[in-house]
């Protein structure tokens, strides 16, 4: 889905293009403000009440509130907390059943589009992660206080509710509160609005800023925030902020802005050639987060649902039934890219465009074939042969091992996906490559001797899986005479005769 636009014709094509989509784009310039009509469908004016008490009661939530979108359009407290009773979240208030939590559910009584984009992507999938091992090391090597206050302020957790007595229908204390991105509601939708759009505010400027992201999206294994302001993007963003034109309602890359991106311009927001969408994972190629990283294609599901499917497997087609449902669309990874690219031809030409995805590859080639596919064969023989145990984590050479893939080689695919320099290298492929060499290698003869007294096993596994790869042939031969002599040249140009010794 690569595009090639160059020449008279295709500038004016351009210019066209651009025209026609402002002005449907400014048809809907108010489309984030609530549907309906007032009164009917929001505007509760028993709401009135509500706004009056916690005015006194709770200024800052008041204000926050009062300076929103929603405030300024009469969409009061009763509007989003109003509960039914016998709802398990439902709670006597003043005369009123509420509910203190506002699910993605209760959202789309006015933000349907929004909800059903969000409903099924990874972001409301992430709580779901009782089955992975990052969850395994928190709930058992770590402990159940650190998951709670920890990984499920991001991913999201199962909110519990108070089940009798005055405080029936308030959320428990060890669930609450949590904004948690995939948070489980209970009426049975997945996520949290304000993971992104933080209460009582929703402000779009707010969500559009890195900063929301990072708050997840931090740290060892995927520190997308720090990529971020290493990078040329996130060095200019912070530059020219005043320009970025955040409280837009449309928002359209090159258009209203063309400072920057943010994390929100390339996965969810619009430019002239694509519509905006809360699918954060719609314009991703490559799946960056497994110990072999594969481009995917995603098929969606007449019931909201949608899976990746890895480049190679077989990929349904529309009308095809799968998962319990049927398949409406499936986007390849090429499609996925062209997304993508569509976002930087706001502001990119082709040849920036094709020169980024090249050195991204390249990368993502070199982590998967030089290192992760050959050390994952080797720790699948270990298992198969005994040397180590089927269970995850009781081996130090499993900890290696996750760290390589699951900290340092996110941090350098994801370094050269968002062109954050350092951590492809030193933070990235350095570390990777020093691991290996350095402590999984000796790991993985400890373990050999430790069962046959020796380390021939060993010796063969590397034999079989890096000898014949043609970047592990220093290892096993030594530099060659050729790369040490440019080297020494270099010394001595910049630091004169016999600097390298």
């Amino acid at each position: 889905m690569s595009r090639t636009r160059s020449g008279p014709r295709a500038g004016l094509f351009g210019y066209l293009l651009v025209a026609v989509f402002g002005l449907l784009v400014a048809a809907n310039a108010h489309a984030i403000r609530p549907a309906g009509q007032p009164g009917i469908d929001w505007g509760d004016p028993k709401g009135q009440e509500c706004v009056d008490c916690h005015m006194g009661e709770n200024p800052g939530l008041y204000w926050e509130w009062n300076h929103s979108q929603h405030g300024q359009n009469g969409v009061s407290c009763l509007d989003c907390h109003q509960a039914e009773e016998g709802d398990v979240d439902a709670w006597r208030h003043e005369e009123t059943y509420v509910s203190i939590v506002v699910t993605p559910k209760d959202c789309s009584k006015c933000h349907e589009k929004e909800f059903e984009e969000m409903d099924g992507s990874h972001h409301a999938k992430a709580g779901q992660i009782l089955g992975s091992l990052d969850n395994l090391l928190g709930e058992v090597v770590g402990g159940p206080a650190a998951v709670n206050a920890g990984c499920k302020q991001c991913h999201g957790g199962e909110l519990e509710f108070i089940t009798e007595g005055k405080d029936k229908g308030r959320p428990l204390a060890g669930s609450w509160p949590n904004t948690g991105i995939g948070r489980i509601n209970p009426d049975g939708s997945l996520g949290s609005c304000t993971a992104c759009h933080g209460r009582h505010r929703f402000s779009k400027a707010q969500a559009r800023t890195p900063d929301t992201c990072g708050k997840c999206h931090v740290g060892p294994d995927h520190p997308q925030i720090e990529v971020y302001n290493e990078s040329k993007h996130g060095i200019i963003y912070r530059a020219k902020v005043d320009e970025m034109n955040l409280e837009s309602d449309k928002w359209v890359a090159g258009i209203d802005y063309s400072a920057a991106p943010t994390c929100s311009t390339c996965h969810m927001s619009a430019s002239p050639h694509e519509a905006s969408t809360h699918n954060v994972g719609e314009r991703i190629s490559w799946t960056l987060r497994p110990p072999i990283s594969t481009k995917i294609n995603l098929v969606k599901l007449e019931n909201g649902e949608e899976f990746d499917v890895p480049e190679g497997q077989p990929i349904p087609a529309v009308g095809d039934a799968a998962k319990d449902s049927t398949v409406v669309e499936v986007l390849t990874w090429k499609d996925r890219r062209g997304k993508m690219e569509d976002i930087c031809y706001a502001c990119h030409e082709k040849s920036v465009i094709d020169g980024h995805y090249e050195q991204f590859d390249n990368v993502v080639y070199l982590y998967n074939d030089k290192f992760a596919k050959p050390i994952a064969a080797a720790m699948a023989d270990l298992k198969e042969k005994g040397y180590i145990t089927p269970a995850p984590f009781d081996d130090k050479i499993e900890w290696t091992w996750w760290e390589i893939w699951h900290h340092e080689g996110r941090r350098a695919r994801h370094g050269a996906s968002m062109s954050g320099p350092d951590y492809t290298w030193w933070h990235g492929m350095y570390e990777v490559a020093q691991h290996t060499y350095f402590k999984w290698i000796p790991e993985l003869k400890d373990v050999v001797i430790k069962k046959d007294g020796n380390d021939e096993y060993a010796v063969a596994l590397l034999e079989e899986h890096f000898k014949p790869i043609e970047g592990h042939d220093w290892y096993f031969n030594g530099m060659n005479k050729e790369q040490l002599e440019t080297v020494r040249k270099g010394f001595e140009a910049r630091y004169g005769k016999g600097a390298l010794k």
